[in-house]
């Protein structure tokens, strides 16, 4: 009842991606193939570190974490916007709005430290080898990835206490196929000039924090990788590469998004695209055809399979 009184808007209507028929049941099979796709590959990446002992290291298990992490990013609004391209009215509840604007931070937030977390654990394993045991012990993993969750959960947590607040009894047409920020807080029926600062100050430099730190990171570690010149550089310079695309990918949108005062520029919608599906199936497809020791033990586990029936 509080809220009710608070805001007149009970649900908001979801343009998304199209309003063509012919491309909503194109969308509607493609989407659908990519999001199995996802579930099935990150689950993939998940049960296989769990069950090869090779791969109880770090790197795996932040790998691992990632791959959960990107399982519930493609998933906090890929299901009902496949769902939406067979439904006449495409609406969301003022609640799915708030838990789907809750959930996109939290785990954008998440993956975003996790992949600074991976940076330092191939820092110390590249320039600090010696001492990479005792640095990236098992405690310190899970310290780590403990760290990135916690800075998911105050991110979204700073910027859903005051979305929440906002009065919205007017427009409440989202142009885009989930609920997000620079979207909702538009539909306000206020000024929202302070709460865009602050958004921007909040995502924005997060996203700024992390990718700097990243490139940073990763320039060290390439500057000390091309002075070696042996077949375990050349294995570090192919996960490097790994890594440094994953950022590339998951970091140009969101800053693109993030750091820029909130428009209607089209483009948003697709990058929104990019980074909530695209990225979260081409990490696992580049984590596992580039990585060996991952193929290796894709088909050590198929091999046992076939062989125990």
């Amino acid at each position: 009842m509080e809220r009710r009184n608070h805001s007149m808007v009970s649900k908001f209507i979801l343009l998304g991606l199209t309003e063509s028929h012919e491309l909503q049941i194109f969308f509607f099979l493609f989407f659908s193939i990519i999001y199995i796709a996802i579930v099935l590959a990150n689950l993939t990446i998940i049960f296989v570190v769990k069950l090869d002992p090779q791969l109880h290291s770090p790197m795996y298990f932040l790998l691992a974490n990632l791959s959960f992490i990107d399982m519930s990013l493609a998933s906090f609004a890929t299901p009902k916007m496949i769902f939406d391209f067979l439904s006449e009215c495409k609406s969301i509840s003022y609640e799915g709005c708030m838990t789907q604007m809750f959930f996109l931070h939290l785990l954008g937030g998440s993956e975003m430290m996790l992949l600074v977390a991976m940076a330092i654990d191939r820092y110390v394993a590249i320039c600090k080898p010696l001492r990479y045991k005792t640095i990236m012990s098992h405690s310190a993993c899970i310290r780590l990835a403990l760290l990135s969750w916690t800075t998911g959960f105050m991110h979204t947590l700073s910027q859903m206490i005051f979305t929440v607040t906002l009065p919205f009894c007017g427009p409440n047409v989202v142009d885009s196929f989930f609920c997000d920020l620079p979207q909702v807080i538009k539909l306000a029926c206020t000024d929202t000039y302070i709460f865009e600062l602050l958004v921007i100050a909040d995502s924005g430099v997060l996203s700024l924090f992390c990718f700097n730190f990243l490139l940073i990171s990763y320039s060290i570690i390439l500057f000390k990788v091309q002075h070696r010149s042996s077949s375990g550089s050349s294995k570090a310079l192919s996960t490097l590469s790994a890594h440094i695309t994953v950022v590339v990918l998951f970091f140009g949108p969101c800053i693109f998004i993030y750091v820029q005062p909130f428009s209607s520029i089209s483009i948003d919608k697709i990058l929104s695209v990019f980074y909530t599906i695209f990225t979260p199936l081409l990490n696992p497809v580049i984590y596992t055809l580039r990585n060996k020791d991952m193929k290796k033990a894709i088909k050590k586990i198929k091999t046992k399979r076939v062989s125990s029936r």
